[in-house]
């Protein structure tokens, strides 16, 4: 949800809340948004301890990754993606990548804290994995 809106709601409430029931309508608003930031705030701690569970920057597939990617995820909603914390690659804009036993890997590019792009690298074949040299 965007911000915006949400703290839109959060003052609807409250002026609902003052409206019907005065300022205990207040303390009962005021009540909800904070049990409603707990709430976030609890599921960013738990998305931050599983991803210290796991390597840095290692996800079981880069290609069912970048399948699953999509423009406007969060950070946190790619760290459930990866289950783990990605490798930092630039600061402008903000990417990231991941990579898996295979070799390939995945960057990905933030803009306002949400995903811009991305780019799925495969990792190069090696000659005696089914290429031939012609002869």
């Amino acid at each position: 949800m965007n911000a915006w809106i949400g703290w839109l709601l959060a003052a609807a409430a409250m002026a609902a809340g003052y409206v019907g029931w005065g300022w205990r309508g207040v303390a009962l608003g005021v009540t909800v948004i904070v049990f409603w930031l707990l709430l976030q705030f609890s599921r960013a701690l738990r998305a931050m301890q599983q991803a210290a569970k796991r390597p840095r920057a290692s996800v079981a597939s880069a290609v069912a990754l970048h399948a699953q990617l999509e423009p406007g995820l969060s950070m946190l909603q790619v760290m459930k993606l990866t289950g783990s914390i990605g490798e930092k690659l630039a600061d402008e804009p903000e990417t990231f990548a991941w990579r898996d036993a295979g070799g390939d890997a995945v960057h990905v590019a933030f803009r306002g804290g949400r995903v811009g792009s991305w780019q799925l690298l495969r990792a190069a074949c090696a000659p005696d994995a089914g290429e031939h040299p012609a002869a």
